[in-house]
């Protein structure tokens, strides 16, 4: 199995428009970061997408992904959704509306502001397209079956709200959480590679600190842990340095191979 990272951002992406700090005038590559998403595919071609970041088009030119089986939302912030547009040239290509996943009232807030993707009954006029979705309803504790790929949703709190971690075999992908009960904990023991946000160094209300993501890693001690939704207040290569081995920090077009 095959994980691909999209975009390994905080909200703003990194540089952030009008900041003139070391980190967004970083020479180093790793410090450019687009909005958070990720790609998995099975040794048999099977993928799935997690999130539609708004800069999607780009990422998966960039990444070389020309089709994927099915999105999993994790939530419906706009960093993670507002890119489910660029869906239209899979969609097209396909002739058929991509299953997209997500807890039932996200999809009823995906639907009420995207109509055009979810209703089939809005057809485009002749010689012009638009992206076709299927919403499917996922919730705490469901698996679906996408080709070879169980995935199984973890719902987890962000703030006021909650999003869905995802365990596909091996994997373990939380973005945008704020804890990990001991419950969640469990159902990710096991996982080879772990993925988890990290915002600043200081506690967020809504996210994971870097310090707390050190914690749940050491708990769940997958053998390699990635961490995400960075911010600029930390260049790659400091984070790099004051990690503990076998955790490091993700960057945009990182593909990581996870044994099954």
């Amino acid at each position: 199995m095959k994980l691909t990272f999209l975009g390994t951002g905080t909200s703003f992406g990194i540089p952030i428009i009008g900041c003139d700090c070391r980190v967004c005038r970083s020479p180093d590559p790793r410090d450019k970061r687009t909005r958070v998403g990720a790609v998995v595919e099975s040794a048999s071609g099977a993928r799935i997408l997690i999130d539609t970041p708004p800069e999607l088009r780009l990422q998966l030119v960039n990444a070389r992904i020309d089709r994927v089986d099915a999105v999993f939302f994790t939530h419906d912030h706009a960093d993670h959704i507002h890119g489910i547009d660029d869906i239209r040239a899979m969609t097209v290509r396909q002739g058929e509306a991509l299953p997209m996943y997500a807890e039932p009232e996200v999809l009823r807030r995906l639907s009420h502001r995207f109509p055009y993707i979810f209703d089939r009954t809005m057809r485009p006029l002749p010689g012009t397209s638009k992206p076709e979705g299927e919403g499917r309803p996922i919730g705490d504790g469901d698996h679906v079956q996408v080709g070879d790929l169980d995935v199984e949703a973890i719902a987890l709190p962000h703030g006021v709200m909650r999003v869905l971690a995802y365990r596909v075999g091996a994997l373990g992908y939380v973005t945008d959480a704020k804890a990990i009960p001991d419950a969640a904990r469990a159902r990710l023991r096991g996982v080879k590679v772990l993925v988890l946000n990290a915002l600043f160094r200081r506690p967020h209300p809504t996210h994971l600190s870097i310090g707390e993501a050190v914690e749940v890693a050491a708990d769940i001690g997958a053998e390699r842990t990635y961490l995400l939704h960075l911010t600029h207040e930390t260049s790659h290569a400091e984070l790099e340095a004051e990690l503990p081995a076998g955790v490091e920090p993700a960057y945009d077009g990182l593909v990581v191979e996870v044994d099954d």
